[in-house]
This record gives structure tokens, C-alpha cells and sequence, in this order.
């Protein structure tokens, strides 16, 4: 998170800084942590990681909302519950705008659409809706690269709107709740305060992410 930095400038006479001598000598990694993950725009920057997750699987959305939940379990800034809605709005325009694109632009117009990686995964996603709307939108949400097939496929299959957006409405909220609270309670567990709770957590929510997509991938074979 970098959303300490505007804020940054008038706070300078409280940290210790290397051309400033001995006089001031408080914990500058714990004063800038808290600088950034508290500020006004951290929850911003949260969403749009969260959205951006939506499309490309390399942005850490997952990790940001984790981080910020344990961050919020340290401090109790920003609210728990404000991360958790945050990410859950974010995260359902997110998905909903890959459904736009899946029904007005189709899933084969552009290049990387017609990958065959690409393919083989809204194959897949044909496949599984066809089996199972209801689970099959709520599951991908956990698995990044399932979910941008799932929702590209469900708005070229002209999935119905409303129940499309109830069911990735539900599923936002669920994967916002995992996602914070695992930052949440290993910030409750560890001692160390943020500097510790924030990488345990990430580390924890990266391996969690790898076991449920090991698990789909096994369940779907």
C-alpha cells in the first residue's frame, strides 16, 4: 500500500530519517506501516487491486484485502467491516464486468481470447455451468483464473441477469469474509503487532489459495 505517501510530507518531523541525526529515533518501519495501511486511501487502493484481480490474475487482490484484515486486527483502522465491504463490492463489479464482456463482446473476438490456455478454460467453464450455475459462480470465485472463464462464459451464455448478479453478490461477500478474517485472526494470534500479522497472513492466505485450487483442480478431473 502506498497511501501514506501524500500525507507523508507534514508528518516528517516525527520520524527519524538518516540526515536528521540521533534526535528523533522512533520505529520508522512501524510508523510508515501504519502510515500507509490506515490513511484515507488505503481502502482505495484495496478495491481497485480487488478489481483488477477480476481480469488479471497477477494483481494481489487477494492479498490486499488479507493484509489490510490483519492490519485492521492490529489497529482496528480501517474497521474490519469496512475492508470486508470494500472488497466485496470491488470484487462483485469485478465480476460483473467480466460478465458484460462475455455478453457483448463474446469469448473468441479477441486475441488473447482465442489462447489455448485460454480456451481450454472456457471450455471448462461451459462444462461446469452446465452442470451447476449456482455452485459453479460461487467456488470460482475462490480459484483466480476459474472465475475470469466462469464469468466470461455466463455472460455469453446470457446467463439471466439478476439471478446472475444474487449469485455473484453472495459469493463476493463470502470470499471477502474468508479473505479478511484469515488476515483477522492471525493478527489475533500472533503477537508482534502489524509487522508481524500482515506477511504471516499473506503467507497463510497464498497457501490456502493453493490448497482450494488443488482441490478443484482434482474435483473437476
Amino acid at each position: 500500500m502506498f497511501t501514506g505517501c501524500w500525507s507523508a510530507g507534514h508528518r516528517l518531523s516525527g520520524l527519524w530519517l538518516p540526515f536528521t541525526g540521533a534526535r528523533q529515533s522512533g520505529p520508522v518501519p512501524t510508523d510508515v506501516l501504519t502510515e500507509a495501511m490506515s490513511g484515507p486511501w488505503a481502502l482505495v487502493v484495496m478495491s481497485l487491486l480487488v478489481y483488477g484481480d477480476a481480469f488479471l490474475v497477477v494483481i494481489p487482490g487477494e492479498i490486499a484485502v488479507t493484509a489490510l484484515g490483519a492490519f485492521s486486527g492490529t489497529s482496528g483502522t480501517p474497521p474490519l467491516w469496512a475492508v470486508i465491504g470494500c472488497a466485496s463490492a470491488a470484487a462483485c463489479l469485478g465480476d460483473a464486468s467480466c460478465y458484460l464482456i462475455g455478453r457483448f463482446v463474446g469469448t473468441d473476438r479477441w486475441r488473447w481470447m482465442r489462447a489455448p490456455r485460454v480456451q481450454q478454460a472456457l471450455d471448462w467453464a461451459r462444462l461446469r455451468l452446465d452442470a451447476g450455475t449456482a455452485t459453479v459462480l460461487f467456488t470460482a470465485r475462490f480459484v483466480p483464473f476459474a472465475r475470469l472463464a466462469i464469468n466470461l462464459v455466463a455472460g455469453a451464455s446470457r446467463i439471466h441477469p439478476p439471478r446472475y448478479l444474487a449469485l455473484v453478490a453472495a459469493a463476493a461477500i463470502g470470499w471477502a469474509v474468508y479473505q479478511a478474517s484469515i488476515g483477522a485472526a492471525v493478527a489475533a494470534i500472533l503477537p508482534g503487532g502489524a509487522l508481524v500479522a500482515v506477511p504471516v497472513s499473506v503467507a497463510v492466505a497464498v497457501c490456502m489459495g493453493l490448497l482450494i485450487d488443488v482441490i478443484v483442480r482434482r474435483a473437476s478431473r
